[in-house]
């Protein structure tokens, strides 16, 4: 068996997309990196997610047994947020106060994986979501997304890169590799992980 080059972890909730799904879970084994699903648990120790319904039928399930609030970012080569409604889901707290950051356990998450360094975030779709979160994660950042959330996006200090009349396929801006949308996820997946290994390469030839 061929030695695993790194964990990539895939935030996930209810409504993922399912073909982003499909591709994940094909591509990056095929690239030598493990696939591990996490989420915010609730207590439990594995909660189960569907995707997002197509023709009334929810084609793929998920069993998640990972805690986010129990991972560090930086055991991983790259964190990717699903697209669909997964991570507007994932940014819920059960409790708010005037002025006070979001507090929800992924968003705490993220965080701390835009600021570890080599580690690379992506999201596609939808799932900028969970950085709209947080202005500090966004702001000034170059970045793409579905239509649906531009001005979400852009509301939380993003710089939306267009192509045209629309948002551009694919932006990669430092740490962040950002998608338009599932049509996109082949180019998307291939980006990520050229990423991850031209950071992998730097610190080999700076050793």
């Amino acid at each position: 068996m061929t030695q695993s080059k790194g964990k990539i972890g895939v935030l996930i909730e209810e409504h993922f997309d399912p073909t982003e799904y499909k591709k994940f879970n094909e591509y990056f084994p095929q690239q030598g990196y493990e696939v591990e699903y996490i989420s915010h648990l609730w207590g439990q120790p594995s909660l189960t997610f569907g995707s997002n319904p197509e023709n009334d039928q929810i084609e793929f399930h998920v069993t998640v047994t990972t805690e986010v609030n129990d991972i560090d970012p930086a055991d991983y080569k790259g964190i990717i947020c699903i697209g669909a409604y997964a991570m507007d889901r994932l940014r819920y707290q059960v409790n708010v106060k005037k002025g006070e950051k979001n507090q929800a356990p992924a968003v705490a998450f993220i965080r701390k994986a835009m600021d570890a360094g080599n580690v690379k975030v992506g999201t596609i779709c939808h799932s900028l979501w969970l950085l709209c979160a947080d202005r500090d994660l966004l702001t000034n950042r170059k970045v793409t997304c579905a239509h649906n959330i531009v001005c979400d996006v852009e509301n939380a200090g993003a710089d939306v890169v267009f192509d045209g009349e629309v948002t551009a396929d694919l932006v990669i801006d430092d740490n962040l590799i950002t998608g338009k949308h599932p049509g996109v996820v082949d180019e998307f997946m291939a980006a990520f992980v050229a990423e991850i290994e031209k950071t992998e390469k730097a610190q080999t030839v700076a050793v």
